[in-house]
């Protein structure tokens, strides 16, 4: 028996690991930092629009980022694969257009390299990803080329979607998710010295260092696969949290293709490359690497949340049946801390994204979470490039 329990003892640390990892970005990252002013520059920069069947979209998402550039800001859409009016809207929004047709490379990746490689010619400076949906904040764009060209690395902005207090539960919901991810654990990994995740929107590059990557893939989660190899090669991005990006949250429907593809798509990297990197680091005393390894190593919070319930109550069981209470204790309040340092979340940061009233369902989301992994590890399906339907 004893044996036994040394064993469980054992195979309930790692979700300790990944309590503490989910714990120190989210408390480090509740405090704002000061918002300065855009710097100035009169870098070349070059807006890279991927676009795949955005007619309804492109045209206000480019006028509205031409509104927020810099002189010297070229807006590049790549029409990828469309079968709208995705290429003409953009040009009546006043991009330059690049009709790329590729039935075979099906990505965001393909579009990404098609626009690289359309830009070579006149390169710029500093390329800024944006999606076709987003709007950029005023200041972003130059804060990131400023922020990309001084240091020489990959920037990331805190890209969220916008509130809307009156979309379903689900969506609010997922929208303050992204925001714990995409802003606070941002921020307070950045406070100890980790590197950003790509997020896919808002990534600014100095030209030299996105030309040299391996851009045509159709990995799902290519902008993640991407900042992995920069911490890998030495480069590790950086968080600009004075640059922020929107984008319209998804409907229902959207929101529940949208997570099976992030979620399933980052589950998969993580679990190829979370170790290795996490072992390359600790070789190499190499503290970004470190911290992306264990960061990959974070599975998606509700399946945390379950798994430190499961543990909690097996200990629990434990203890009452003659066992070690201690167990119990550090499961009891591991948990504990995760929820309240996610009501903290809602309360500094996250309450345009989530009314009150909603925020007494996340247990009826987190069972949609569940049907939903549920779904995602029935059936495998090739990754694809879809627009995601938005709320109106």
């Amino acid at each position: 028996m004893t044996i036994l329990l040394i064993l469980a003892g054992l195979a309930s640390l790692p979700l300790l690991l990944i309590d503490i990892v989910f714990a120190t970005e989210v408390a480090l990252g509740l405090a704002s930092s000061p918002r300065d002013a855009a710097p100035p520059t009169s870098a070349r920069i070059a807006l890279l629009v991927p676009a795949h069947n955005e007619e309804g979209a492109v045209r206000a998402s480019v006028e509205a980022m031409r509104a927020a550039s810099p002189p010297n800001t070229r807006v590049l859409v790549v029409a990828h694969n469309c079968s709208d009016r995705t290429a003409e809207e953009a040009t009546l929004g006043g991009a330059l257009v690049h009709r790329l047709d590729e039935p075979d490379r099906r990505g965001k990746g393909y579009a990404l390299a098609g626009g690289r490689d359309a830009l070579a010619a006149d390169p710029p400076e500093v390329v800024i990803v944006i999606d076709a949906d987003c709007v950029p904040e005023p200041g972003s764009i130059a804060t990131l080329a400023a922020t990309a060209l001084a240091t020489g690395r990959a920037t990331q902005a805190s890209y969220l979607f916008r509130p809307r207090p009156d979309a379903s539960p689900v969506v609010q919901i997922s929208s303050f998710a992204m925001l714990v991810k995409n802003l606070v654990r941002q921020r307070g990994a950045k406070r100890i010295g980790g590197p950003a995740l790509l997020t896919g929107s808002g990534m600014a590059f100095p030209w030299a260092q996105f030309a040299a990557r391996d851009l045509a893939t159709g990995n799902i989660v290519e902008d993640l696969a991407l900042g992995v190899e920069l911490v890998a090669a030495g480069q590790p991005p950086l968080f600009e949290e004075r640059a922020i990006v929107w984008s319209s949250p998804s409907n229902k429907a959207g929101t529940e293709t949208q997570r099976a593809r992030w979620e399933g798509g980052f589950v998969g990297t993580a679990r190829t490359l979370g170790l290795p990197l996490l072992g390359r680091g600790l070789m190499t005393a190499r503290w970004p690497m470190v911290w992306m390894g264990l960061h990959l190593l974070v599975l998606p919070l509700t399946l945390v949340l379950v798994a430190n319930a499961a543990v909690f109550l097996f200990w629990a069981l434990v203890s009452i049946l003659g066992g070690p209470l201690l167990p119990a204790l550090v499961s009891l309040v591991a948990t504990a801390t995760l929820v309240a340092l996610v009501l903290a979340a809602w309360a500094v940061a996250g309450r345009a994204m989530l009314s009150p009233a909603v925020l007494l369902r996340l247990p009826l989301y987190l069972l949609w979470k569940l049907a939903l992994y549920a779904r995602i590890a029935r059936k495998h399906e090739e990754p694809a490039w879809v627009r995601t339907e938005r709320v109106e």
